[in-house]
């Protein structure tokens, strides 16, 4: 039982980290790059920004325009998302990171919405064989799984990850050069390989394909490089990955450091480089950090909270502030 309960928790990481920023209109089975429709590119530099009610209001008016088209939805997911995230975050092992949560009716709304998105993307299947709509129909499945796996629910998070995985495979099959569906791969392949050998011993026999790190981060260099839509996430999540598990600080901050100057508003870019900086012992750049993340304008109060006593911990790690007692 124990085990088990270690495969739910890795479990849940492999999904929790599937999170693209954006999507683009479906033409054709091959295409160079991927295309977003207008109003989609402002609705994803929102959501990289923290401006999350507006980045949701964009994403509605694009469910409006294109309500046979999956875009719309999984951008107002995406952004749900981040709010989940930042009510689930905590700091722990020198970092902060979203490890737990439980299951609350708010969750609904972001389930619905990967939902519909699946929904679209296999209706749109059934008349046109496009890796396009198998990446949309792996974004949802990811999607889903990320927040089963956040709250536990082991075989619900299964399910939807081995499908969302049999998608991405699909898209790339129809097209080779699809960097965007790397991205999911990559991040699948990195976090499977990381489990220990019982761990993917129960895996096996829970119906969970193995994955290869090297590959998985070959991917992913594959998407920054060359993603439309997923580069920015790409790199975030590799940087992730690189502080969490290969304790490669230096090369991670070399991720992190050009999306926090680029989203100067978004607190987790922040917070994430304050903790590399710790992890590297630079003390000074880890205070500054800090203190940009802990003095963001948030529009939720909950979330402004949240991440100014996230900082706070960072700070406090850091001999900079003393912590405040635990509520």
């Amino acid at each position: 039982m124990t085990s088990l309960r270690v495969v739910a928790r890795r479990g849940g990481i492999i999904c929790a980290i599937w999170m693209i920023f954006a999507s683009f209109l479906a033409r054709d089975a091959r295409a160079d790059k991927l295309i977003l429709p207008e109003g989609a590119e402002a609705a994803l530099g929102k959501i990289y920004s923290f401006d999350l009610d507006s980045a949701i209001g964009d994403a509605k008016r694009l469910q409006g325009e294109h309500p046979d088209h999956p875009l719309g939805f999984l951008l107002e997911a995406e952004a749900r998302w981040w709010r989940i995230w930042c009510f689930a975050a905590e700091y722990k092992y020198g970092m902060t990171d979203a490890r737990r949560r439980q299951k609350l009716p708010a969750d609904q709304r972001y389930l619905d919405l990967a939902a519909s998105a699946l929904t679209i993307a296999e209706k749109q299947l059934k008349e046109h064989d496009t890796a396009e709509m198998h990446f949309y129909a792996g974004l949802a499945g990811a999607f889903s799984a990320r927040l089963y796996g956040l709250r536990g629910e082991n075989r619900s998070t299964a399910r939807a990850a081995v499908k969302a995985r049999e998608h991405f495979l699909h898209a790339v099959r129809l097209d080779p050069q699809m960097a965007d569906a790397d991205f999911g791969l990559g991040l699948y392949n990195y976090y499977v390989d990381t489990l220990s050998t019982l761990v993917k011993i129960l895996g096996f026999f829970m119906g969970i394909p193995g994955g290869n790190k090297q590959e998985g981060i070959r991917q992913l260099e594959h998407a920054i490089a060359d993603g439309a839509l997923t580069a920015d996430a790409a790199r975030f999540y590799l940087a992730l990955d690189l502080l969490r598990y290969d304790q490669k600080y230096e090369q991670a901050l070399t991720l992190i450091g050009p999306l926090a100057d680029k989203y100067p508003s978004n607190p987790l870019f922040q917070l994430a480089r304050g903790d590399l900086y710790g992890k590297l012992a630079r003390k000074e750049k880890a205070v500054g950090a800090y203190r940009k993340a802990e003095s963001l304008l948030i529009a939720d109060e909950e979330c402004r909270a949240r991440i100014q006593s996230l900082a706070r911990a960072g700070l406090a790690a850091q001999g900079a502030v003393e912590q405040a007692p635990a509520q």
